[in-house]
């Protein structure tokens, strides 16, 4: 039997997480398991006061990050694509609503502890796809999809997110990182990036 791997991808809003996780699926055959966005009660009311909401939508993403984890480390067979991973919950965008003063240094100490203990009781992903854009690409994505929550995210906002996801994988040690720019990447309609994806992702299939 073999033995079951778990592919990550990791981004930024509008970097294009889903659309490679179900490119990557119909291509090979994997199991997805895509970001909760919609299952967030607190997500709408974040995105219109992030300051009251930022601590409570950002623990619902933790807890049920870790359900979705502890469900694929149950799995023993297979490929298993994430689509944004706990860890990226906590170290890009949790980190900066915390540096930017909408989660208070108390409420701080008390969710990065338990990010802390329910990180270390993970098997961490064998391979992590690192989606890199630049803002001005994020954007236009953002507008186009035309969720009406995501709108008026400030551009500075999503630069600090930019910044973060440089910072975090210049020290991220847990698995081999493949980086893709998506802002120049068009693996749906030229074949020549098609190929080269493909080449790429099979050295870890």
């Amino acid at each position: 039997m073999a033995r079951r791997k778990f592919i990550a991808i990791a981004g930024n809003i509008g970097a294009g997480k889903t659309e490679l996780t179900q490119f990557l699926t119909r291509k090979y055959g994997l199991t997805p398991f895509y970001e909760p966005n919609d299952e967030n009660p607190y997500l709408e009311d974040f995105y219109k006061d992030m300051k009251t909401w930022a601590f409570r939508s950002q623990l619902f993403f933790l807890s049920r990050k870790f359900q979705l984890h502890r469900e694929m480390d149950k799995r023993v067979e297979g490929t298993l694509l994430q689509d944004r991973t706990l860890y990226e919950d906590a170290e890009i965008f949790a980190k900066n609503l915390y540096r930017t003063r909408y989660i208070d240094k108390r409420d701080w100490q008390t969710y990065w502890s338990l990010y802390e203990g329910i990180a270390a009781s993970l098997t961490p992903p064998d391979l992590m796809i690192y989606l890199k854009c630049p803002v001005r690409t994020l954007k236009e994505r953002i507008r186009q999809r035309g969720r009406a929550m995501e709108q008026d995210i400030p551009t500075a906002y999503l630069k600090r997110l930019n910044d973060l996801y440089e910072e975090w994988f210049a020290n991220w040690d847990r698995s081999p990182v493949l980086t893709l720019s998506t802002d120049k990447l068009d693996y749906i309609q030229d074949l020549v990036d098609r190929v080269d994806l493909f080449r790429r992702i099979e050295k870890h299939l």
